[in-house]
Formats: structure tokens, C-alpha cells, sequence
């Protein structure tokens, strides 16, 4: 597949996206621009859709109204079906979501050898180097079982950046670890982001949002209610539902 528009264009756009769970309207109208290189950060109270969204952007849940747009490509799901898709677009969930019966190099090595058809060494060359980076190497041959909560989470960001998406999303990849393995995982993502890869980002770390972030966007009740760059969201919020929210979180 080639991209049929210019560098110019957003790489992930969004309109108009409705999403229903039953009579619950998870998402109203959601219409966002991403370009490449940027980094979004999803902020809101829980329930808010944060998460929700993320999924429908990967196809792991159905949209009930919109369409979404990745780099040229055209209509996810539609001119572009989303297995093919999910071969452009990285996923890290707050549950890790590794094989325990798979060692950490063959749980990475599984989409690009299974879904992208490339070749073994080619992939394990490049998760050698991915390994070796964020210092977990020596435990390529391991176990999920043996792999502490930090090590799990950052042997899953391996395994998304080993399909060499256009575009990383994260949702809430910190929430399950103890406070002394958060850094380790997050410092892999300042990495990410100092490098230029496109990230939207659902957390609920303040600090880590304001230094990762180059735009923040709050939602509520499944809206998005401003967006702004972080330095502006986080001193002068526009709207007072935003103040309430950094106020609860004391921030």
C-alpha cells in the first residue's frame, strides 16, 4: 500500500466518531487531528472514554457512527481492512497481554513473523537491538512468569515497535505497576517521544503527561472538552470541569 496524499496531511484523523455500548453514549462526535511526530495526551476522569477511544482506533471495538483516517490510506475498515491496518498501528495495554506459555523473544517475534510475513532473522535482529536498548537483553529467553511488572510492560512496548507502526498507542501502560517500576517504563517513552514517534497516550501520570505531551486533550462524558499544549492546560485550564479534574488529582 502506498499513501495517496501529501507530507502535509494529518497521519491520524478522526471525524465524527460515535460510539454506543447499548444506551450508553461512550462517545460523542469525536473529530481529532494527529500529525506525525506528535505526542497526545488523553487526560479525563475515569469512564470518560479515554480508553474506549483507543480501541476504536485499533478496531478492537466497532464505531457506530464516523470513520476513521491513518496516513493517506483511507477509511479504516473500510478502504483499508483492519487486519491490515493493525500492521501500522502499535498497541500497549494496561495488562501487559503477553503469552505465558511464549518466551519474551518468540512473544515479539509472533506479529511480524505471523500477521507481517517477514523474515526470522530480519525481526530478530531488530528485537536484539530493541532488547538490548531498554536493558532486558539478557532475558530474551525468559518467561512472562519470570519478568517483573516494569519488565513485562517494557518487553510489550518491544513487541508494538517491532512492527514498525506509524502510530503507538498507549493506554494507561503505568497502571498496573508498583510506583518503583513506573520510571523505568515511562523513560522508555520519553525515548519514543524524543525520537519522533507518533504517540496518543491515555495516563493518568501528571507529570509524565506535561513532559511527554506536545498536545493535551481532556475529555468527559465521552466529549472532548479542550485540548491545548500542556503548559497552557495545566496552569490556565479553559474550562472548569478541566480545574476540577487537575484539582482532584492535585496537580
Amino acid at each position: 500500500m502506498k499513501s495517496v496524499t501529501g507530507t502535509t496531511a494529518p497521519l491520524l484523523s478522526l471525524r465524527g466518531i460515535d460510539k454506543y455500548y447499548g444506551d450508553i453514549h461512550a462517545l460523542h462526535d469525536i473529530n481529532l487531528d494527529i500529525a506525525a511526530g506528535e505526542v497526545v495526551v488523553l487526560l479525563g476522569p475515569s469512564g470518560c472514554g479515554k480508553s474506549t477511544l483507543l480501541r476504536c482506533i485499533n478496531g478492537l471495538e466497532p464505531t457506530q457512527g464516523g470513520r476513521i483516517f491513518l496516513d493517506g490510506y483511507g477509511a479504516l475498515g473500510e478502504d483499508i481492512g483492519w487486519h491490515a491496518a493493525r500492521q501500522h498501528i502499535g498497541m500497549v495495554f494496561q495488562s501487559y497481554e503477553l503469552f505465558n506459555h511464549l518466551n519474551v523473544l518468540d512473544n515479539i517475534l509472533l506479529g511480524p513473523l505471523k500477521a507481517q510475513k517477514r523474515q526470522r532473522d530480519e525481526v530478530e535482529a531488530q528485537a536484539d537491538q530493541l532488547l538490548q536498548r531498554i536493558g532486558l537483553y539478557e532475558r530474551k529467553t525468559a518467561y512472562p512468569r519470570e519478568l517483573s511488572g516494569g519488565q513485562k510492560q517494557r518487553i510489550a512496548i518491544v513487541r508494538a515497535l517491532c512492527l514498525n507502526p506509524k502510530l503507538l498507542l498507549l493506554d494507561e501502560i503505568t497502571a498496573a505497576l508498583d510506583p518503583e517500576m513506573v520510571r523505568e517504563v515511562l523513560d522508555v517513552v520519553l525515548e519514543l517521544a524524543a525520537e519522533g514517534m507518533t504517540m496518543l497516550i491515555v495516563t493518568h501520570e501528571m507529570g509524565f503527561a506535561r513532559k511527554v505531551a506536545d498536545r493535551i486533550i481532556f475529555m468527559d462524558a465521552g466529549k472532548i472538552i479542550e485540548q491545548a499544549d500542556p503548559e497552557t492546560f495545566f496552569t490556565a485550564p479553559a474550562s472548569q470541569r478541566a480545574q476540577a479534574f487537575l484539582n482532584l488529582m492535585h496537580y
